[in-house]
């Protein structure tokens, strides 16, 4: 198989479903202007003598070409895979693509626990009920089965999990399957994690999720970056992008978003929760060398930043350590939430919107910024240019990630 260069690496396809809005539209409209949806969580499954803090979808949108029979078997994370996965296939033309060149990459794993758990209750003492779609729903492989029969996907199709570095996982998966030959197209998604009571009191008990401080005031528990933070605050999330390579783009009339044009993963080894400044100081100037910038072109940097005292911190020392303070940030699961396995595409869907409307996005509820030295974007949304942009994920286990995405018509790119 031929091997591409990997300058040739496009984005031309985009779905989003989040909390604050379904489709690219309504979800850059609601960044734009701080549009919330936090909550006490309402999901069944969600509260067990507790009140989670949250950012629940409200409902789901189906579109027209979704098999009503599969949206009947599927679960909520995989209704909202199909319904993601459907405005980027749209986008990006693909029923003129070769269905056998066509890749799918899941980012998640386990990702469907509520969903089992509910289960679990329903059937506890009549197990002998228990349905047999039971028996393929609660892989993470039947996101992958639902996906690839809506959609005729026939090139390859598997998950790829990283803890809340998933999605950034399985676009960089995407994108070496486009390069190594393996199929023309692939899509990277980013499922929704669907966690019940049991996962959001494990993540509390860890010192990962957010406290009972704003329980009177649910809106203003998400405060990455903030000296007044105190964990993540979860929010439901999928995301989709089409990669592929110029070539076959122009091919079939599909207009690219952005290149991306430099990637890397750093294991540190370590099974527990806590960051690395090693791990991701390597992450950030490997995909910088890859992609043949220089720290000073980096004009837009979109962060983990989920909220956590630890992370929050050691992220911020590593952007010093790499020369990265003078490039403008925000933080996305501000206003969304943390999608953890979902949570590294969509925020990668946020650069390439901004990116879109020259706008960057405000962060809500940095008030004390933990450091004052960084060009923050604060309250209001702002007018800029993003040349070069770099999106972080990191996961529990000891995963970091990093990728650099190039405005194509900055850069030369075929408007």
């Amino acid at each position: 198989m031929k091997k591409y260069n990997p300058s040739e690496v496009v984005v031309t396809g985009v779905g989003i479903t989040a909390s604050i809005g379904q489709g690219k539209e309504a979800f850059s409209s609601s960044l734009m202007s701080a549009r919330h949806a936090f909550g006490v969580m309402k999901r069944p499954g969600r509260q067990k003598d507790s009140q989670f803090i949250g950012a629940e979808i409200p409902s789901l949108s189906y579109p027209e070409r979704l098999s009503k029979k599969l949206l009947r078997k599927a679960s909520f994370s995989s209704q909202a895979a199909l319904v993601t996965l459907s405005e980027a296939w749209e986008e990006a033309k693909l029923d003129d693509a070769d269905p056998t060149r066509i890749g799918l990459v899941a980012g998640g794993s386990n990702f469907q626990q509520r969903e089992s758990l509910q289960v679990y209750e329903k059937y506890k003492d009549r197990v002998g009920f228990i349905p047999p779609t039971y028996g393929l729903s609660f892989m993470d492989s039947d996101l992958c089965g639902l996906c690839t029969d809506q959609f005729g996907i026939e090139g390859l199709a598997y998950t790829a999990g990283g803890a809340s570095a998933s999605g950034q996982l399985a676009v960089i998966q995407a994108i070496q399957q486009v390069l190594s030959g393996q199929v023309d197209v692939c899509i990277a998604l980013g499922a929704l994690m669907d966690i019940s009571y049991m996962e959001c009191q494990a993540f509390r008990a860890l010192g990962a999720m957010g406290t009972d401080r704003y329980a009177d005031e649910p809106e203003k528990a998400c405060r990455p970056f903030d000296q007044n933070r105190d964990g993540f605050i979860y929010g439901e999330s999928c995301g989709a992008l089409v990669i592929e390579r110029k070539d076959t783009a122009v091919r079939r009339g599909a207009k690219p978003y952005a290149v991306l044009s430099g990637w890397s993963i750093k294991i540190d080894g370590n099974r527990n929760p806590n960051p690395s400044l090693e791990g991701e100081v390597h992450v950030i100037q490997e995909a910088l060398e890859q992609a043949k910038l220089s720290p000073e072109e980096i004009d837009y940097i979109n962060p983990h930043g989920t909220g956590s005292l630890i992370g929050d911190e050691i992220e911020l020392k590593a952007l010093h350590a790499c020369q990265l303070t003078h490039a403008y940030i925000n933080a996305t699961k501000s206003i969304i939430g943390h999608g953890l396995s979902a949570a590294g595409i969509v925020e990668i869907i946020s650069v390439l919107l901004q990116m879109k409307e020259s706008r960057l996005h405000p962060s809500r509820n940095l008030d004390h910024p933990i450091d004052q030295s960084l060009h923050w974007v604060k309250d209001q949304s702002i007018s800029h240019d993003i040349r070069n942009a770099l999106s972080l994920s990191m996961g529990f286990g000891g995963i970091n990630t990093a990728v650099c995405i190039q405005n194509n018509e900055k850069c030369g790119g075929e408007s």
